[in-house]
């Protein structure tokens, strides 16, 4: 299964499409949780049923649609630890964003990109390409400074800044896994399904441990209902094209996410939370949406990365 990002201008569009969606519903699901979080619901409780809703969802779909749905050792290994490393970023997102605030975790996403590209050049799986470092670098200097003033009002969250620098990485060795131990005989919809319940059971001891006496807490609260449901369906619909973009488009497309939700996130938690507004919003808005035009240029005429790794 070719994993290419040059197919044809019709898969480009539609890949930039699904990165334009997979972005702003990333940054919409932090949202949700900040609003979660002040309403009182345990975090980590509310994540892990979240997720396992969400799973639950694509697993019927997947079955729907009847992709291939074999349950042999690569495909459990693929979902328990693609699961992992999808859980312990958004553990860490829901726990520090009462701290930092939905706008500076948006920021954090806007750096798995360049350790995406720079671990995928290392392995082989991308060529070095001159338009797409110049755009990696430029959506990475906007995230930068972003963060910089963001990080520069904090009172207090310091230390939960430094903690959601991990996030990047995690997420960026993520990209890579996904994409080295892709099984070929499952469908996206179907391989999404099993990252969610996975990340569900790797959150499942941390709840025990943690919030086993809140967890009756998500039942107790109408409007913590009705956020956890909305929160469902934002998970639900953004890794289904998640993965459909990671199939078509690849791990180091795929990361761009990151720059569209720091974008997106930051304008959203200004306009709905109240948060400030960052000084030189525009400035590194600017330089993320120009990073992103050169990258996707140059996608469109580089060379190919190598091929999706099968079973």
């Amino acid at each position: 299964m070719a994993n290419s990002t040059t197919p044809s201008n019709r898969t480009g569009w539609y890949a930039l499409g699904c990165l334009l969606l997979v972005g702003s519903l990333l940054a919409l699901s932090l949202v949700v949780a900040k609003l979660a979080d002040n309403a009182g619901a345990p975090r980590l409780s509310f994540l892990m049923v979240a997720v396992a809703g969400a799973g639950v969802l694509l697993l019927a779909l997947a079955a729907v649609q009847r992709q291939p749905m074999k349950l042999n050792r690569r495909i459990l290994e693929y979902g328990v630890v693609s699961g992992a490393l999808f859980a312990l970023p958004n553990a860490l997102v829901f726990l520090a964003v009462r701290h930092v605030g939905a706008g500076f975790i948006s920021l954090s996403f806007a750096f798995p990109i360049l350790l995406t590209w720079m671990l995928a050049v290392g392995l082989g799986m991308e060529r070095v390409n001159a338009l797409r470092l110049l755009g990696v670098l430029l959506g990475l200097a906007g995230g930068v400074l972003l963060a910089w003033a963001k990080a520069g009002g904090m009172q207090g969250g310091q230390g939960w800044a430094v903690l959601v620098l991990a996030i990047p990485l995690i997420l960026a060795l993520g990209n890579i896994y996904r994409t080295l131990r892709w099984p070929g005989e499952a469908g996206p919809v179907y391989l999404a399904a099993l990252m969610l319940l996975g990340g569900a059971l790797t959150l499942a001891p941390f709840v025990l441990a943690f919030e086993a006496r809140q967890f009756t807490q998500l039942l107790g609260s109408t409007g913590v209902l009705r956020l956890l449901l909305a929160e469902v369906a934002v998970f639900t619909v953004l890794y289904i094209f998640y993965f459909v973009l990671q199939k078509i488009a690849g791990p180091v497309y795929l990361s761009q996410i990151g720059m569209v939700a720091a974008l997106a996130g930051t304008l959203i938690a200004v306009m709905l939370l109240g948060e400030s507004v960052p000084p030189y919003l525009g400035l590194a808005g600017a330089l993320v949406v120009l990073g992103a035009a050169l990258f996707h240029r140059g996608a469109a005429h580089g060379a190919p990365p190598l091929a999706m790794a099968k079973s």
